[in-house]
């Protein structure tokens, strides 16, 4: 008999009848599926087909159901008096409501006996119950508690999604939405495997760590015992849906949003209010974390999915990104922090041939005296230093004693074989520009105060080293050396033929050196207040620099005021030229102008050094070329447009300080290793590739994270784990060469839906923005956006179409829960400084310093930049006490609505904050946060603490927001309502919910990609 699905020969196709008026499809006498049937049933065939979708045969044809919203009734009339569902009042708009799927009663005997195809991705799980759609089981070493399950007489669907939609009354053509559901999940009988820090040596999925789930292209797992859609009794059971445990299969797995409109109104249909929102910032899976606890924390490591796909084919289908987002050197809470281990006597153990390091998915055998590398699978010897017993269950006897074979993350002091030269020690080096600009605007006097108010918190203790050049139109070199009172200043002003007098006598000591040092940081400001020299020899000076270096390696740390313009790598003005923007050459804006700079951080690389940028101008600097330094050396950009002491002065400062005293890796290298039959194909950040998977990374630190691609081998994975392996070679502040290693393990699945459910929405946003951002390099702005939409409509458009056949989603955008808030991510990307508009939308400088931040930041700090915080905070100022310190306010999304007149909202990115008053705020709160400085220009008033309870209470938020991440220094921006164009360009343009800069609001976004998905 012919199907209206997909052919699936397990299962029997029934044809379906029209209902004459009147009659109905079942009644109380009616046998029920696994009883005996009658011989003849006149009603077999009379279900109303307006009530019944068309029965697919396809692979999730089995799973298809309403939520539970669709069922409407409270209690069960007697059925011989009203028809399935309910009856309409006369004069009420029609409404309806999809029925669950019913095979005929004169064949159900036959289709119930027929053998259910067993999932393809794991092994089956005998006798094991149809597991409905939700979270993976919290220990997967025992069948999942079920304590939540409600007793039989209540409600099975009880859980609604948290997407739901009010209700709304329906029209012809108007899709009302049903809130999604969730159903009890029946006990599973799952078979124990030793995983995590129980047993180590063994594999972590022997086993379906993760149940197969129906509606995706796979068939359910056994069930047990069924005996049909429910019994007579249940028939008669008062609730909104069919029991638990018997048409699970039917529940949507999905969340959705309804869009469709009346018709003649201009409504567009769309609740904007219930649209999802991540008002909660980054939040990370936790169910996968909680399937493998000995893979090393996300806050190294974040998949783009948790699960990875079986065959090339479902890589085609997954049309997401493919990869991870990698910190491996992110900051652990305290109690946290990763072991070190010292096995420099006896050697770290490695496989001898794919050179993975021991880690907690290795398996020992032969009594101990061999081990199973996890990566290859080759057997290796275990050295006679590093033996020990294995106990009845597999376990090594000092189990307890070996960090690296109980956590995801570990650090080795490696012995001297793993240094090609004795360890360097920190290296501090400073460039600094000395010409008017620099002068005037009070750079050179921060500068030179915070490096001195730094020179004892330096990492690295006696062996720190230090030196400074400074340049305008000549370039000027200090000896420094311990035996002087006073540094000496050597000035060379040949910049064609450059060399470096005293080079001995340039880096210096700093402990040594210290009096010294103190007295060139305290003179360094009036050397230079009356020069008005406005040239920049930047690129004769970042040669010498270089000279000085070479030697040693370190960081350099550049303070660049003025557009370099004699000598080597002299750039020109080119960021005003409105002609290029919407041609081919537009990109060119946004790459270096000069090859010198690209040369330049190669060899620098080369040297083990490492570029920071601090570029302040209240003028065109080309971040574009001096990026480049940064970009190639793992090194980092500061941009301080405008830069004024008086204002920025505490922002350079603090983010100054944290450059120079945080705890930074040095001539380090990074390679990642990954199970057979996968490979890492490319790889996105601030580094210089070395060879096809070696990162040269002269400086790396907690703020740094790398984004990389990977692909499949093979047409074929033939393994139910991949693992993964970071490690990171490199050398401590205190002198020590270490490896830190990071160990993670993802099962292999050969089911696209559970892929989506496993989908990480932080790591695939941070990999969009960075492969968005280099195609701005390449590409015109425009292109760079579309790309980003192109690939989420093709997503959705995948994941739709497994739920097409199954779940009449007519009007309705569905997507998976772990997917909730990837629509408002892509629109904020596509809004953000690099990527937004034109050329009237962001300075080319703001735009490519943007860019830079953003491809070097950790997942966390990223989705901050794309959905900052907005908040309202008037109300506690008034309410509170002076001494209550409660910071619990609730975000707001990004739209002018959430801004009411009369209130005072933070704004905050995570690199600055926007203090936003109402035009109707209380004169009360203006003149105690501001005083008399509130009637003028806000542009001129810094915000400071004032002697009175809300100018406290306002400090204190400040200090409490800043202290959640302090990459960066949120320096207060003041604007009040109205006050154009300030407002416009601080707070308004920034609004992403919002239509602004001709590109789409947030609901407008939802119903372009709604449109390209039918």
């Amino acid at each position: 008999m012919e199907s209206t699905g997909a052919e699936n020969p397990n299962r029997v196709n029934f044809s379906q009848r029209p209902v004459p008026p009147g009659m109905r499809p079942f009644t109380p006498s009616s046998p029920m599926v696994g009883s005996e049937p009658p011989v003849s049933n006149p009603l077999a065939h009379t279900i109303p087909q307006t009530f019944m979708p068309p029965l697919s045969s396809g692979p999730a044809a089995s799973q298809a159901a309403p939520p539970g919203g669709m069922y409407p009734y409270t209690s069960m009339p007697p059925m011989s008096s009203v028809p399935y569902g309910n009856p309409r009042p006369a004069g009420t708009p029609f409404q309806r409501f999809p029925t669950p799927q019913f095979p005929p009663i004169a064949q159900a005997s036959q289709a119930s006996t027929l053998p259910t195809p067993t999932p393809s991705s794991f092994h089956p799980q005998p006798q094991a119950p149809f597991v409905s759609m939700g979270s993976p089981p919290q220990n997967i070493n025992h069948a999942p508690s079920f304590a939540n399950i409600p007793p039989p007489s209540s409600s099975p669907f009880s859980g609604p999604w948290t997407t739901s939609q009010p209700a709304r009354p329906s029209f012809s053509g108007y899709p009302s939405k049903e809130p999604n559901m969730v159903a009890p999940t029946p006990p599973v009988q799952t078979t124990p495997f030793n995983q995590g820090g129980f047993i180590p040596n063994r594999p972590p999925v022997t086993s379906a760590p993760f149940p197969s789930y129906q509606g995706s292209h796979m068939g359910p797992p056994p069930i047990a015992a069924s005996s049909g859609p429910y019994s007579r009794d249940q028939m008669h059971h008062q609730s909104y849906g069919p029991p638990s445990g018997t048409l699970q299969g039917l529940l949507e797995d999905f969340n959705s949003l309804t869009i469709g409109s009346v018709p003649g109104s201009l409504d567009p249909g769309l609740d904007t209010k219930s649209l999802p929102r991540p008002l909660d910032g980054d939040v990370e899976p936790k169910a996968f974390a909680e399937m493998y606890p000995m893979n090393c924390h996300s806050r190294y490591l974040r998949l783009s999915t948790n699960c990875l796909p079986t065959s090339q084919s479902l890589v085609s289908r997954w049309h997401l990104p493919l990869g991870a987002v990698v910190c491996p050197l992110a900051e652990a809470p305290v109690g946290e922090e990763v072991p070190i281990q010292n096995y420099v006597s006896t050697g770290i153990i490695r496989c001898r041939k794919c050179r993975t390091y021991v880690n907690p998915y290795v398996t020992f055998t032969d009594s101990g005296r061999k081990w199973r590398c996890n990566i290859c699978a080759l057997l290796n010897d275990v050295p006679g230093e590093y033996f020990a017993q294995l106990d009845a269950s597999g376990r090594r006897i000092d189990l307890n004693e070996r960090p690296e074979l109980t956590k995801g993350s570990v650090e080795f002091v490696a012995p001297t074989e793993y240094m090609v030269r004795p360890p360097m020690p920190p290296v501090y080096f400073f460039l600094i520009d000395v010409s008017i600009s620099a002068v005037q605007s009070g750079m050179l006097e921060v500068v030179a105060e915070t490096i001195k108010s730094c020179l004892d918190n330096f990492p690295g203790s006696s062996r720190t080293q230090i030196g400074f050049i400074t340049f305008d139109s000549t370039i000027h070199f200090y000896n420094m050396k311990s035996s002087l009172t006073q540094p000496q200043m050597l000035a060379v002003s040949d910049l064609d033929d450059i060399f470096v007098p005293l080079p001995d006598d340039l880096l210096v000591n700093l402990s040594e050196s210290r009096a010294v040092l103190d007295a060139f940081l305290d003179s360094l400001p009036s050397m230079f207040q009356n020069n008005y020299n406005v040239e920049s020899a930047f690129g004769p000076a970042l040669k010498s620099a270089f000279m000085v270096m070479s030697r040693l390696g370190g960081k350099l740390l550049i303070f660049q005021s003025t557009l370099p313009s004699l000598g080597v790598g002299r750039l020109r003005l080119r960021g005003d030229d409105v002609r290029v923007y919407g041609t081919d050459k537009e990109h060119s804006l946004r790459i270096s102008e000069d090859p010198f700079y690209k040369q330049m951080a190669a060899d620098c690389t080369k040297y083990q050094i490492a570029i920071n940028v601090y570029a302040m101008s209240d003028k065109y600097t080309d971040i574009a070329s001096l990026g480049t330094l940064a970009k190639y050396t793992g090194g980092q950009v500061y941009y301080y447009p405008g830069f004024q002491s008086a204002i920025h002065k505490e922002k350079l400062k603090h983010e100054l300080a944290r450059d120079l005293t945080r705890e930074t890796a040095w001539e380090a290298v990074m390679r990642i290793r990954c199970g057979k039959g996968v490979r890492f194909t490319s790889y996105h950040g601030n580094f210089m590739l070395r060879s096809t998977d070696l990162l040269a990374l002269p400086a790396v630190d907690c703020d740094k994270a790398y984004a990389v691609q990977l692909s499949l081998e093979e047409a074929l994975l033939t393994t139910q784990t991949v693992y993964f392996q970071i490690a990171l070679l490199y050398t401590s502040s205190s002198g020590e060469r270490r490896i830190r290693v990071h160990t993670a393990a993802a099962p292999v699945v050969s089911d696209l839906g559970e892929m989506y459910r496993q989908a990480d929405t932080g790591a695939i946003v941070s990999i969009f923005c960075r492969l968005a951002i280099e195609k701005t390099l390449s590409y015109k702005l425009e292109e760079a956006r579309n790309s980003v939409q192109q690939r989420i409509v093709k997503a959705l458009k995948e994941y739709r179409s497994l739920y097409s056949v199954q779940h009449r989603l007519g009007g309705r955008m569905i997507y998976p829960e772990s997917l909730r808030f990837l629509l408002i991510y892509g629109l904020a990307l596509c809004k953000s400084i690099p990527l937004r508009g034109g050329y009237a939308d962001a300075q080319l400088d703001e735009r490519c310093a943007a860019g830079h931040t953003m491809m070097t930041s950790p997942v966390t700090s990223l989705l901050k930049i794309l959905y900052p915080d907005l908040i309202r905070i008037d109300e506690y100022l008034v309410k509170s006490s002076p001494h209550e310190v409660n910071f619990n306010f609730s975000r707001l999304p990004l739209t002018a609505d959430s801004l009411d007149s009369r209130g005072v909202y933070i704004y905050d990115d995570g690199c600055r904050f926007i203090l936003w008053f109402g035009r109707m705020v209380s004169p009360d709160i203006a003149m105690n946060l501001l005083g008399d400085d509130f009637a003028t220009d806000l542009s001129k008033v810094a915000i400071h603490e004032r002697d009175n309870p809300m100018s406290k209470k306002l400090t204190k938020i400040l200090e409490k927001l800043r202290g959640s991440d302090n990459s960066y220094y949120q320096l207060c921006h003041l604007v009040r309502q109205g006050e154009q164009p300030r407002e416009s360009f601080l707070l308004l343009s920034n609004l992403v919910e919002d239509q602004v800069s001709g590109m789409n609001s947030y609901a407008d976004w939802i119903m372009q990609i709604q449109r390209q998905l039918q």
